[in-house]
């Protein structure tokens, strides 16, 4: 798989969990935002493996998302 299908793969994954916030009432959640949420996890430097980004995104709760949006509005930090 290279760099292309992995960032297309990775935002249809996006995507999909928005689409699952907007019928749990959160319209305004959009797939980069996801994306900043998960990706902020992999701050070490180093790539994780695709299972692992999959995971994180699939796993992705509405709580754990207002938290990060929460600490970024309280770090001063775009969302």
């Amino acid at each position: 798989m290279d760099e292309r299908e992995l960032n297309e793969a990775i935002e249809t994954l996006c995507c999909s969990k928005a689409e699952e916030f907007h019928l749990l009432g959160y319209e305004h959640v959009t797939a980069e935002e996801i994306w900043q949420c998960v990706s902020d996890r992999y701050k070490s430097g180093e790539d994780p493996p695709l299972y692992r980004i999959v995971n994180d995104i699939l796993s992705l709760k509405v709580t754990g998302f207002m938290n990060y949006l929460t600490l970024s509005a309280f770090k001063g930090t775009a969302f």
